[in-house]
């Protein structure tokens, strides 16, 4: 079955309708059409009503809004202000930029085409590296599928059996880290060599002020507000995802209009894309739900189970496989495939080899950032080649040399966060209230 879908991946159909086929061929060959449309309807269904992925569209939707109404450029034009005079100064802010956008979008495509559109080019312009400028936008987008608000946390949750709000809170660190570690790389680089990222010419820059820390604190009360909004009301037990993601989209129109950005036009786009999103996302987590259903009641987990649990080396060299697998997966097959297809299988393993559940499951959301990285599936890549104006010159082979040293960093990452687990594992423990 896995083989089945990794070939035909691989002819360029959807990923929803091959996996569909490859689980309602197998079935019908094994069980008969009875058994398989039985399976294949009762968990379509089932999963169509699983309630914690309300939250789905409506993160969409607040991403949507706050995407279209413009309300969070104004936060990158106070930073460059503040920090353009450092060497590697624009990547810089575009990583903050960045990972406040994670904070407030929670999809990926929104979050590199808003960065494309703004930060490509002001950096080739000044003279940046192509490379680097590329691969830090990339790195700095795929932030938004791990700082929550997170779809991938969303779809991740209800599948391992894990509250979307300890998903969330443990998906905070391991961020953060990321983020630092990427302005770290980018200002040692430009420190290095600071003709592949030189600070804006004196002329231009313009002298500390009161006025200049104003209109910086001003433009961060947008994505503070949601934060509050959708992460502040998990934290403190007033209400759980679901519902905290409808108070995200409040808080977005509410932001909208009070920034004067708000019109029929921007709702009803908001609307359509929201559908798109939440139909795509429906279609592929019921049809690999289905698919799994097909692949457990054939026996084909125990199989894979005990292969996984008889590597040599122990519960550490089982789960050094398991994110073999997970990575060379990412390269082939859209992320939410993936999780589908994996969770279901790998979960009851990492609790058979005594690993914490909320801790294994952010080690695959975070080795999964790779997958938007890594071609020929970099989805992340793919985004910013189409945004990016030609007129920048920028290549395919500027965006892949780029991205290599941020997946070094993400793979730093997971080894940190294998010594010291507590960082993914501290904030959910302190949180209180509901966390479905």
């Amino acid at each position: 079955m896995l083989g089945g879908v990794f070939g035909l991946v691989l002819t360029g159909f959807p990923i929803a309708f091959v996996i569909g086929s490859v689980a309602f061929l197998v079935g019908l060959l094994i069980f008969g059409p009875n058994t398989t449309f039985h399976i294949l309807y009762s968990r379509f269904y089932g999963l169509s009503l699983n309630y914690p992925y309300l939250a789905v569209p409506l993160f969409t939707f607040m991403g949507v809004v706050l995407q279209r109404s413009g309300i969070t450029k104004d936060l990158y034009d106070s930073l460059y202000d503040m920090l353009g005079n450092l060497k590697g100064g624009l990547a810089v802010v575009t990583v903050i930029f960045g990972t406040v956008l994670a904070a407030c979008l929670g999809v990926i495509a929104a979050s590199i085409t808003i960065l494309t559109l703004i930060a490509l080019g002001p950096m080739v312009t000044r003279g940046y590296d192509k490379a680097l400028a590329a691969g830090t936008i990339v790195a700095s987008g795929t932030l938004g599928i791990l700082i929550p608000p997170s779809i991938m946390l969303v779809v991740y949750g209800p599948q391992a059996g894990i509250s979307i709000g300890q998903m969330f809170m443990g998906a905070v660190f391991p961020g953060l880290i990321l983020s630092a570690l990427y302005i770290l790389y980018i200002v040692i680089r430009a420190a290095l060599n600071p003709s592949i990222g030189p600070s804006i010419p004196p002329e231009e820059v313009t002298p500390y002020s009161t006025k200049k820390l104003l209109k910086l604190l001003t433009s961060l009360v947008p994505p503070i507000l949601l934060i509050l909004a959708v992460l502040g009301t998990i934290f403190s037990g007033v209400a759980p995802p679901t519902e905290a993601a409808a108070m995200g989209g409040v808080a977005s129109i509410a932001l909208a209009v009070a920034y004067r950005k708000f019109s029929i036009d921007l709702i009803r786009h908001a609307c359509i894309e929201t559908l798109r999103v939440s139909a795509f996302v429906v279609m592929i987590a019921a049809l690999c739900y289905a698919f799994v259903g097909i692949f457990m009641s054939a026996g084909c987990g125990d199989v894979v189970t005990r292969a996984i649990i008889g590597v040599p080396g122990g519960r550490w060299g089982s789960f050094a496989v398991i994110m073999f697998i997970v990575f060379a997966l990412g390269m082939f097959i859209e992320w939410i495939g993936i999780v589908f297809i994996i969770v279901p299988i790998f979960s009851p393993i990492f609790v058979k080899m005594g690993f914490d559940p909320l801790w294994a499951g952010m080690m695959i959301c975070i080795n999964l950032q790779m997958a938007f990285q890594t071609p020929p599936m970099a989805m992340g890549i793919f985004v910013l080649k189409g945004t990016a104006p030609p007129e920048l010159g920028v290549t395919m082979g500027h965006i892949i040399k780029g991205v290599i040293p941020f997946i070094g960093i993400i793979m730093f990452t997971l080894f940190l966060l294998v010594l010291f687990p507590e960082i993914i594992t501290w904030l959910p423990a302190q949180m209180i209230g509901p966390t479905r």
